[in-house]
């Protein structure tokens, strides 16, 4: 049975938290807000819009498809869905802050990485995720976290978002559940 670790108030609260700690360390001036694509992408226009909010700053944003820099692209899938990148100019010398979901083992981040270099050489990347679960396989650690969640390895933390999926939460569900929901999605479209 799925269990909700945080709500629509929650994650909102956390993403403004996070928009105050980067303006209170990186400042605005040549900084690019820059969502990896899926769900990072509308939690990353939230963090520009709390910034636009509180400062009356139009900050630069972006997003990042990693699909093409992926480490497991062989056996995630044989045709990855790519959902394309907009990278606003040059990144170089611009502090960019990368936001994501969930950070789990690290290699999504480590394939945004290596994707955003492809654009330019940053100042400085700083990583933001909503949730921090642990497990991680490489050395890798978020500078801003909405909030820590231990998890086993039997357990998936999905974020849903209003885009994607009608709502804003973030619950934790077993492994097992998980896969036999989305085998029964699968099912159900085709």
């Amino acid at each position: 049975m799925a269990r909700m670790v945080m709500s629509a108030e929650e994650i909102r609260r956390a993403l403004t938290r996070i928009s105050h700690e980067i303006i209170e360390k990186e400042g605005t001036k040549g900084l690019v807000v820059v969502g990896i694509q899926r769900r990072g992408v509308p939690l990353a226009k939230v963090i520009v819009q709390a910034i636009k909010e509180h400062e009356g700053v139009d900050v630069e944003y972006g997003t990042l498809d990693i699909s093409f820099y992926r480490d497991d692209l062989s056996t995630i899938s044989v045709a990855p869905v790519h959902r394309g990148t907009s990278i606003p100019g040059d990144i170089t010398d611009k502090t960019i802050i990368l936001v994501d979901d969930v950070l789990y083992t690290g290699r999504t981040i480590r394939a945004g990485l290596d994707a955003l270099i492809d654009y330019g050489r940053p100042k400085a990347i700083r990583l933001v995720v909503l949730i921090d679960r642990g497990h991680r396989e490489l050395p890798i650690r978020a500078d801003h976290v909405g909030k820590n969640i231990p998890t086993t390895s039997d357990e998936v933390v999905r974020v849903c978002v209003k885009e994607f999926d009608g709502d804003d939460l973030v619950k934790v569900e077993l492994l097992a559940e998980h896969l036999a929901a989305n085998e029964a999605a699968a099912k159900a479209k085709g």
